[in-house]
């Protein structure tokens, strides 16, 4: 019997036993940017920095806007005045993720008219962010400007940005230079130390407590230009981003950044919709990507999402670099490196570590560091780890990197192990979750909100849980480590072993998780009890991509992900609206994830409804248009019919790393491109109106492609 510290239907509002509400907390209060920063608020990132202003390039004091590097918010200030007042916006250029241009004039005041100065913020993130202010006189006289910029910093920890940041005022040291060239404030707090440091060309004329303050006389027509210049350290396994400073040339000397997103495969389209939809997705890849460096390699990989997501993940690392393999290894080739280095090795209480898991989530605030969250890193995700074994598979597909396979055997055969012992907890065949944390999460899955998993009636279930996908993720890894055992592992062996576990599993899975309620449909999962979690959810669609689902079931739960109660017209929803837990704003209950519709769709190509997997696709493309042809975390589950539009969930991520990658996914199902044998196939099913499709360079087994495809017709050859 399961262990249980609550009633058996506990009402929605009460977490797991034993569970602390971390993520609950966060989608409500860090996800969204709230009204201090106003609705033009802006954000330039680069690796695991991102700098939030408002849309003149201030950090009100007391917004959730700021400085953020490595989870800690270096500025929560920074405020420009010119004789007292803010200033006006004309215009904004955010010309790449990491690189942004405000043009600005000054309001009607007592010394100074209306627009009679002209305004150019230049802003850059790079090793640390510098920033070019200039002025210049459009009057017919002389002027006497006041130029002031405030500073400030309260050293927040990222988790308490949005929740209550503690006062660390009396720990603050300042130590700013007498002839105004810089600015330093700096935190320490028993192993935690950090600081910040404003240096300025040409140095203030003074220093006004936190504030820089120049006297500048300016003559007509004439201009005075300030610039800053804000350092930030880099830890002992992240790569220094470039040394970048906010002029003209920016990004004409060697930028390894614009290096790497200029040798991508180029895709075109007769699709101005799908064109704009790559070129978006990939310009969010190239802002999410992180570099990192493991023993003497340097590795790039996806961050999970911005504002608040800028870190390594377990599962939504994987499925990222999985979805962008069609245009190539490097990301997923970061990503498994790095996670296996990450790798549990002991059994851990407060970050619920195990032997072979694969880690949920790192970070590295004071917080963290002080140990009073379990981030560093923390490994409550029972997903992760055979995800991991399936992302090991793909790259291997579409690399024969035989080496790499070689290399990481030792990890795999870890991750195996914790799949049948500490995953499956209760030797029951299949893989539970249930944290042993304090602070740990109640739900372990995708689905990881605290109210993600419940019963048709809304009640909340007992732990341990075995969601259905987990379970098709594992037998997906256990016939893809087969195949790496049959091909570079060398082992006929264990192959044959990895089959048998797998062809058991999926039969006693099919009489387990399926019900014949409804028409019949897979349970979201088994709770303590081993009694089925009976709500109608998109997870059903994992499974066909796992490959777990008899082809005699397939037509029934594409049928139920193709219906009024799961499918909303533009994706996907994760709950049905049947289920009384149905609220097409609920995080887990009823909304619309892109991710999870790219994986849906792949599956069911898998199982030959293609027709179905591209209404899913093009519904995808549709509602990107309403988004700046972008795809956000989530989208409210509302019917098509009855909005009209597609309506954002209000505390959506965007960008968000697999949310982004779920268009590289679809152009994949849409296309029909598969890795055989140091081989690449095509079977495009392309509608009319998407026209001729191109990508050209795409990288697969340590060369080139280009392909070609419109309609029913498709061609691959090496790039000439």
């Amino acid at each position: 019997m399961a262990e249980r510290t609550q009633p058996r239907r506990a009402t929605p509002a009460d977490p797991h036993p034993g569970a602390v509400d971390v993520y609950g907390r966060l989608e409500s209060e860090l996800r969204s940017l709230p009204p201090e920063l106003g609705c033009g608020a802006v954000a330039v990132v680069e690796g695991r920095t991102f700098l939030y202003s408002d849309a003149v390039g201030d950090i009100p004091k007391g917004s959730v806007g700021g400085l953020v590097h490595a989870d800690t918010r270096y500025l929560d200030e920074w405020v420009l005045t010119v004789n007292g007042a803010r200033l006006l916006l004309l215009d904004s250029d955010l010309s790449d993720h990491f690189r942004v241009t405000f043009h600005l004039t000054n309001p009607t005041l007592p010394d100074l008219p209306a627009r009679a100065l002209g305004v150019r913020r230049r802003r850059v993130v790079g090793r640390g962010v510098g920033e070019c202010i200039e002025v210049i006189n459009h009057s017919d006289q002389e002027l006497h400007l006041r130029v002031r910029l405030a500073a400030g910093t309260d050293f927040a920890d990222l988790f308490e940005i949005k929740q209550h940041v503690r006062d660390r005022s009396t720990r603050i040291r300042r130590d700013h230079a007498p002839d105004g060239s810089r600015l330093r404030l700096s935190y320490r707090h028993d192993i935690f130390s950090a600081s910040t440091e404003v240096r300025s060309v040409p140095p203030a004329d003074r220093v006004d407590g936190d504030a820089l303050v120049w006297e500048v006389d300016l003559p007509v027509h004439e201009r005075w230009r300030c610039d800053l210049y804000i350092p930030l350290p880099t830890g002992d396994d992240e790569i220094a981003s470039p040394t970048r400073r906010p002029a003209p040339t920016v990004g004409v000397s060697r930028d390894p950044v614009i290096e790497w997103r200029n040798n991508l495969a180029r895709f075109s389209s007769g699709s101005h919709q799908i064109e704009q939809l790559i070129n978006q997705t990939w310009r969010d890849l190239t802002a999410l990507r992180i570099m990192m460096r493991v023993g003497h390699e340097d590795v790039m990989l996806p961050a999970a999402g911005l504002p608040w997501f800028l870190t390594l993940f377990g599962r939504d690392t994987i499925i990222t670099a999985y979805q962008t393999l069609l245009y190539g290894p490097a990301l997923a080739r970061g990503a498994l490196i790095m996670l296996a280095d990450y790798q549990g090795t002991r059994c851990g209480g407060l970050n619920d570590e195990e032997p072979g898991k694969i880690l949920h989530e790192v970070r590295t605030g004071e917080l963290t560091q002080l140990g009073l969250h379990p981030h560093n890193p923390y490994y409550g995700t029972a997903d992760a780890t055979p995800l991991w074994l399936v992302l090991l598979s793909e790259y291997w597909r579409w690399t024969h990197d035989d080496t790499l396979v070689r290399q990481l055997y030792g990890n795999a055969m870890a991750a195996l192990d914790w799949i049948d012992h500490y995953g499956d907890r209760d030797g029951d065949g299949y893989v539970e979750y249930q944290t042993r944390s304090p602070e740990g999460l109640g739900n372990q899955c995708w689905r990881d909100s605290w109210d993600g998993v419940l019963y048709s009636d809304s009640g909340m279930p007992p732990l341990p849980i075995a969601t259905c996908e987990i379970q098709g993720y594992v037998y997906d890894a256990k016939m893809r480590m087969a195949e790496l055992a049959d091909g570079p592992l060398d082992n006929p062996a264990l192959a044959r072993r990895l089959r048998g576990e797998a062809a058991r599993l999926r039969d006693r899975f099919n009489t387990d998780f399926w019900l014949d309620a409804r028409g019949g449909y897979y349970a979201l999962g088994l709770d303590g009890d081993k009694r089925p979690i009976d709500s109608m959810t998109s997870d059903m669609g994992h499974l066909l991509w796992s490959g777990i689902v008899p082809d005699d079931r397939a037509g029934t739960v594409v049928d139920h992900l193709r219906s009024d109660q799961l499918y909303s017209g533009w994706g996907v929803r994760t709950l049905a609206t049947t289920d009384t837990a149905y609220n097409p704003l609920g995080y887990h209950r009823g909304t619309v994830w892109p991710h999870d519709n790219s994986i849906i769709a792949a599956g069911m190509a898998r199982y030959g409804y293609r027709d179905q997997a591209n209404d899913v696709a093009y519904a995808m493309a549709d509602a990107a248009d309403h988004f700046h042809h972008r795809l956000p975390e989530a989208i409210c589950g509302y019917p098509r019919a009855d909005t009209g539009i597609p309506i954002a969930y209000p505390t959506a991520c965007s960008p968000q790393a697999w949310s982004s990658g779920a268009a590289l996914l679809f152009t994949r199902v849409a296309l029909g491109i598969e890795p055989h044998d140091g081989q690449l196939s095509i079977d495009p099913l392309l509608r009319d109106n998407v026209g001729h499709v191109s990508i050209r360079g795409l990288k697969a087994f340590g060369t080139r492609w280009d392909i070609e495809a419109e309609g029913r017709v498709g061609h691959v050859r090496p790039a000439g």
